[in-house]
C-alpha cells in the first residue's frame, strides 16, 4: 500500500507541529520550507488538517500554526485513513470495469490487507511519532540555522516554495 503524497505531507506537517514549543508557531510558509515542499501544497495540507480540527492556524502578527490537542492524541492511523478517503487498493468499478469483479477473490484480499496496513498504524499517535530519535531531526529542521530555502537532491537545483 502506498499513501498519496498529500497524505503524506500531511503526516509531516503534523510531525513538524508536534514539536514546536508554546512560543514557537511557525507560518504555513515555514513549514513547507522545513519540510523542503512547495507552499502552495502545504498550504492545502493546512486546510484540510484545520477542518479535521488537528492543526490551528491563527493569522497576523503573532499569528502562525499550532497543533490541538486532538492532533497530538491523534492515532497515525485515523488521520491516514482519514486523508486517504475510503477508496480500495484496486478500481475494479473503473473505466472500464474488471471483468472479474463479480468472481474475484482479490479484491477481497487487497481490502484485508489495507484494513490491516491501518490497524498496525491505529495504536500510534503522533506524539509518539516524534520521540527520539525523530523529534530532534524535526528540531533542527526548524531551528534559525535551517536553509531558508529547500535543498534539492544531489545534481538537481533546489525547489522552493511557489511565491
Amino acid at each position: 500500500m502506498r499513501l498519496t503524497k498529500f497524505t503524506d505531507l500531511a503526516l509531516r506537517a503534523v510531525m513538524r507541529l508536534a514539536v514546536s514549543d508554546q512560543d514557537d508557531s511557525p507560518t504555513t510558509r515555514e513549514v513547507a520550507e522545513s519540510m523542503a515542499v512547495p507552499y502552495a501544497h502545504m498550504a492545502k495540507v493546512v486546510t484540510r488538517l484545520q477542518h479535521l480540527g488537528v492543526v490551528e492556524a491563527r493569522r497576523g502578527r503573532g499569528g502562525g500554526l499550532t497543533l490541538t490537542d486532538l492532533g497530538r492524541r491523534s492515532s497515525v492511523g485515523w488521520l491516514a485513513r482519514t486523508l486517504e478517503g475510503e477508496e480500495e487498493v484496486v478500481a475494479c468499478e473503473g473505466d472500464p470495469p474488471c471483468p472479474l469483479r463479480t468472481a474475484c477473490r482479490l479484491r477481497g484480499a487487497l481490502r484485508e490487507a489495507q484494513d490491516a496496513f491501518y490497524r498496525t498504524l491505529d495504536p500510534l499517535t503522533v506524539a509518539e511519532l516524534v520521540e527520539p530519535p525523530t523529534g530532534p531531526v524535526l528540531i533542527a529542521l526548524s531551528g534559525p540555522s535551517a536553509p531558508s530555502r529547500p535543498l534539492g537532491p544531489p545534481g538537481r537545483p533546489a525547489g522552493g516554495p511557489t511565491d
